[in-house]
C-alpha cells in the first residue's frame, strides 16, 4: 500500500455522531435511492422525511410512485440527507444512510405512532395521508456515511444513530400529551430552547417531536434540533430536563441583557 495515501475516513467520535443525528432529525426531505425491479438500475427521487422516536427515518409515499413498488420488490435502499447552503454545495454536511425499507401495516401500533410523528412534522401531509394508495415505510438504518465538509468523512453504525431500550416505548406512550401541553401552555419556554440552544432567529416555534436525545422544533418551514444536556434514561426525566433547560436559557438571556 502506498504510504503517501492517507485514510480519508476519520475515527467516529461524539461530535460526528451528534452532527449525523442533527442532519437526521432536522431533515424535511431527502433523496431516496432504490433499485428498479424491471432492470435493477438505481432510481433516485425526492421524498418527505420524518423520524420515529428511536431515530429511524419515516417516509410517506404513494403506490403510484415508482420508488414504492421498488421497495416492496427489494427493500434495499439509501437515503441522502442534508441541505446545501450558500457557496459550494459540497462544502455542506450530508448523511447517507444504507437502509432496509419496512412497510408499516395500517392499523398496527407501529403505523399509528409513525403516522402521528410524520404528521406532527409534516402537517400539510394530512391532505393525502389518509388516502388508500399512501403508505408509510420505516427505513431501518444498517449503516451510514457522514461527510461533514471537506476532509471530514466518517462511517457510522446503526447503534450510532438508533436509540434502543425501554425509553423508546415509554416516550411513545407519553410524547403526544407532552407535545400538546408544551405547545399550548409553554410557548415561552420553547422560544428559549430555539433561541438559546439552537441560535434560531425566527419566532413562532413549536415542538414537533421528542426523543431520548432531544427535541425537534419547527416554525413554518424552519426546523432546528435541540439536544438535552444528557440523553434521557427514563421518561420521568423529561419534565425536569425541560424545566432546567428553560431556566438556564432564561438566566443566560437575562445576564446578556444586563451587560
Amino acid at each position: 500500500m502506498d504510504d503517501r495515501k492517507k485514510d480519508v475516513i476519520r475515527q467516529t467520535d461524539a461530535e460526528a455522531i451528534r452532527l449525523a443525528k442533527t442532519l437526521l432529525r432536522s431533515a424535511r426531505f431527502g433523496a431516496l435511492a432504490v433499485l428498479e425491479p424491471q432492470t435493477g438500475s438505481p432510481l433516485a427521487s425526492r421524498v418527505g422525511v420524518a423520524t420515529d422516536i428511536d431515530g429511524a427515518p419515516l417516509i410517506l409515499v404513494s403506490m403510484l410512485s415508482a420508488h414504492t413498488p421498488a421497495m416492496l420488490a427489494d427493500p434495499r435502499c439509501s437515503l441522502l440527507l442534508g441541505e446545501p447552503g450558500k457557496g459550494d454545495p459540497l462544502a455542506h454536511p450530508r448523511l447517507t444512510l444504507i437502509c432496509q425499507a419496512l412497510l408499516l401495516e395500517r392499523g398496527s401500533d407501529a403505523h399509528a405512532r409513525a403516522e402521528r410523528r410524520y404528521l406532527n412534522r409534516n402537517p400539510k401531509a394530512r391532505l393525502y395521508a389518509g388516502l388508500g394508495d399512501f403508505s408509510i415505510f420505516r427505513l431501518e438504518p444498517q449503516r451510514a456515511s457522514l461527510n461533514g465538509g471537506f476532509g471530514k468523512a466518517y462511517l457510522l453504525e446503526r447503534s450510532d444513530l438508533v436509540t434502543v431500550g425501554p425509553i423508546v416505548e415509554e416516550l411513545a406512550a407519553s410524547e403526544q400529551s407532552a407535545l400538546e401541553h408544551m405547545n399550548t401552555d409553554h410557548l415561552d419556554a420553547i422560544a428559549v430552547y430555539a433561541h438559546y440552544y439552537a441560535g434560531a432567529s425566527a419566532g413562532g416555534w413549536g415542538i414537533a417531536g421528542l426523543d431520548a436525545d432531544g427535541m425537534d422544533l419547527v416554525s413554518g418551514d424552519n426546523v432546528c434540533r435541540v439536544f438535552f444536556p444528557q440523553p434521557l434514561v427514563e421518561v420521568g426525566e423529561l419534565r425536569p430536563a425541560l424545566v432546567e433547560m428553560a431556566r438556564v436559557g432564561r438566566a443566560a438571556g437575562q445576564a446578556n441583557n444586563e451587560t
